[in-house]
């Protein structure tokens, strides 16, 4: 399942901050999530991540580590030609 997630700081984002959720993908690489892309964005959030992951459950999961740090906001996504097979 690919995902988008739309990320805004808690807080000024320090070295120390933008480290420690370096580490928490790692963890998170660990558990099965594939980070394709990461971006810092300019706008109403700070941050867009696409990746894909095995279920939803790892995703709330890895987006709770990151809750202090981030806020996000997640969505499901599916390619263009998955979704023409939906329409009926």
């Amino acid at each position: 399942m690919f995902l988008i997630s739309l990320g805004k700081f808690r807080k000024k984002p320090t070295k120390e901050a933008t480290a420690e959720v370096s580490e928490l993908m790692k963890g998170m690489t660990k558990e099965g999530i594939k980070f394709l892309s990461f971006y810092w964005i300019l706008g109403r959030y700070d941050t867009v991540v696409i990746m894909e992951a095995p279920d939803e459950r790892t995703v709330i999961k890895a987006n709770m580590k990151v809750s202090d740090i981030v806020s996000t906001e997640t969505m499901i996504a599916v390619t263009r030609e998955e979704a023409h097979k939906l329409i009926e």
